[in-house]
């Protein structure tokens, strides 16, 4: 069997400017996020996963799996927003249990500012930067790979 190859020295340099790139990229959008919305990355994942939802509530084991976040992180993260008036936690059946989650009023405004406020920082940092060619480019490469590693 043969062993595997490591990589060239251009190609851990490729790797390693492509990790830069997105770690400087990222904290910069969450740093937008902050300052410009007063709110977390993590906060903005929910809120935009409610407002997507179209005003309807979602049971939190399907928020849990639409954001690929285990059930504890969930939790912890909607007390915090919770208490800070973003969400709403329905109470179901007669044992009062938890079962369902809503956007107050509001989380839906903050939704709305910040995917406004995202989607221009986004545009700035990344979009306005690359030729048609590179974006048609970077987006096939990247659904080859989600496909990729999602068949594993």
């Amino acid at each position: 069997m043969a062993e595997p190859r490591s990589l060239e020295p251009e190609e851990w340099a490729f790797w390693d400017a492509w990790m830069r790139a997105q770690r400087l990229l990222t904290s910069d959008l969450e740093r937008g996020l902050q300052r410009e919305c007063d709110i977390s990355k993590a906060e903005f994942s929910v809120l935009v996963t409610l407002w997507q939802a179209g005003g309807r509530e979602m049971r939190v084991g399907e928020l849990s799996e639409s954001l690929d976040w285990d059930k504890s992180r969930v939790s912890h993260q909607l007390t915090r927003m919770e208490k800070r008036g973003f969400v709403k936690r329905t109470q179901y059946g007669a044992d009062g249990r938890r079962a369902g989650i809503g956007l107050t009023d509001e989380g839906r405004r903050a939704a709305e500012k910040a995917v406004q406020v995202h989607g221009r920082n986004i545009r700035r940092h990344f979009f306005d930067s690359l030729t048609p060619e590179q974006a048609s480019a970077i987006r096939a490469w990247s659904e080859q790979t989600v496909d990729r590693l999602r068949a594993r």
